[in-house]
Order: structure tokens, then sequence, then C-alpha cells
């Protein structure tokens, strides 16, 4: 197994493999580092025949805060990771670049996740914000602990939603747009009996409920495994989400737009966390 900077691997079985998000001090914020490391790491398992079910869990208090909007070292998508999508233009100026860019580490990985050819289980504690929804819902299965917490606060910062935009599919209509509206968190009982998440359990048992859950999916045969997923995906994609999707990220990249006009930005200042807002300018 690959060694990564952002990611731990582990194996607990010969035919699971479980891995960790592994940026704890930054509560498993995505960078792209992660985004590619995750992507590797997937690559790995789906390619080796001897795994048949895929864990994805977080390391420290949360499973992930979301999207790192800090600026890093590695922080040019294209240029800095071999991209694996179609798109290209990352070097482009204006929207085209910017587009380009979302298209690439946002919506085109996610959708590349969700197609894993093999079961995937997110294991869920302590808070799942905004991207880290993304992580999960890409997901065939959710475990979450019974302190979890889901929210997608992005249109406190003038945005529809978060790029991989499935929330009418994993919560309803109408509480889709109250939890967008609001901004406002939802339990793990709640997305429970919303339908989100398969199953809640006391914190200390998360990781060893998620391994007995994998177990017994591994002990089904694997084609009839990989063909059970691609039926289900496939009736989704029949009902319209992907095109759903597409529509949505086409209104997300209309609302940079418009909040890079208003506000200088791509995003309202204003929803943004003091981690990541810039500092006001010095009077002069």
């Amino acid at each position: 197994m690959s060694s990564f900077e952002t990611i731990l691997v582990e194996r607990p079985e010969p035919a699971i493999a479980r891995v960790v998000m592994n940026r704890p001090d930054a509560r498993n914020a995505q960078n792209l580092q992660m985004t590619y490391d995750l992507n590797a790491a997937f690559d790995e398992a789906v390619q080796d025949d001897a795994v048949k079910v895929i864990i994805l869990a977080g390391n420290g208090p949360h499973f992930s805060s979301g999207h790192d909007l800090r600026p890093g070292s590695k922080n040019e998508a294209g240029v800095d990771f071999p991209p694996i999508g179609n798109w290209g233009g990352f070097a482009e100026a204006n929207a085209h670049g910017r587009f380009a860019r979302e298209q690439e580490i946002y919506l085109q990985i996610t959708r590349r996740w969700r197609n894993l050819a093999k079961p995937t289980i997110a294991e869920v504690h302590g808070k799942c914000i905004a991207g880290g929804l993304m992580l999960a819902w890409a997901c065939d299965l959710i475990i979450a602990s019974d302190d979890a917490q889901f929210c997608d606060p992005v249109v406190t910062m003038g945005v529809c939603g978060v790029e991989w935009f499935v929330h009418p599919w994993e919560l309803g209509p109408r509480k889709a747009k109250e939890f967008l509206f609001t901004a406002d968190a939802w339990s793990a009982q709640e997305a429970h009996q919303l339908g989100m998440v398969n199953r809640v359990v006391p914190r200390a048992e998360l990781s060893s409920a998620v391994l007995a859950l994998a177990r017994k999916i591994a002990s089904k045969p694997s084609f009839a495994l990989k063909l059970t997923k691609e039926a289900v995906n496939r009736s989704v994609d029949v009902m319209g989400q992907p095109a759903a999707i597409d529509q949505a990220f086409a209104l997300h990249q209309l609302c940079h737009a418009h909040n890079l006009q208003e506000f200088g930005m791509i995003v309202d200042p204003s929803g943004l966390h003091p981690s990541v807002r810039k500092p006001p300018a010095a009077a002069e």
C-alpha cells in the first residue's frame, strides 16, 4: 500500500480497505493534496482484487469540516497534480478558469468516487460540514455516530449549496430547502429518519460497527456487489440525478460570478469563518 501526506490507508482485513483522512488539526478540511490523495487511495483499492469494500473515515474529533479555503503550497488544479477530468482550461482567466478548477476538483472527482466499482461506507463522527457532506454522500452507505452533526452553510456565503448538489435526493426537497435556507445543522438521528444515514450507533462503537457491516458485505460475491451497485446507481441516474447536479453546478458558478462583482471575491465575505476571512484593508 502506498503512503500519503494527508490520509492513512489501513487494511483491517484482507477484503476491507479503510481510508482515513488525517488532517486532525484542520478538522480534516479537504485541501487539494487530500483530494488527490483520496483519489489515488480509492484507485488502489479498486484495482486490488482482494479488496471488496472501502471504508472512508476521519481522524480526530470530526469527520470533515469541508473544503479548506486557505491558500496552500499546492493549490493549482491541473498544475500541482495531474488532472483526472476532461475539462481543461485551468489557466484561463475569470469564470473559465474558475469553472475548470471546480469542475475538476469538486464535481468530476466526486462523481468519480460515487461511481467507484466497489461498495463504499462513510464512517461519520463529529461534524460533517459542507464539502464533508460531499465526501459522505459520494459513499454508498453512511454509518454515523450518535454525536454526528451535518450542515451545509454555504448559502450564508452567497452560494446555492455545495458543488455536489444532491440535497433533494438525500434529504427530500422540503428538508433540503429548510436546511439550506437556514444553514441549520441536522443530527444523526434526523439524518437517519430522512433516509440519508443508514444506521446511528454510539460513538465508542462506530468503527467496530462499520467494520462489522463491511465484513458482512465482503462475504458476498465481488461481481454481484459491483453489478448491484451499478444497478442502483444507474436507476438513480435514469431518474435524472446527473442532469440535476450539472444544472445546480452551473447555478453555483453564477453565484460565484455575482459575488465577484458584488464583493470582489467569489463568496460573500460576511458568511466566511474568521479563520479564512481576509483582514479589512488598512485605512489610508
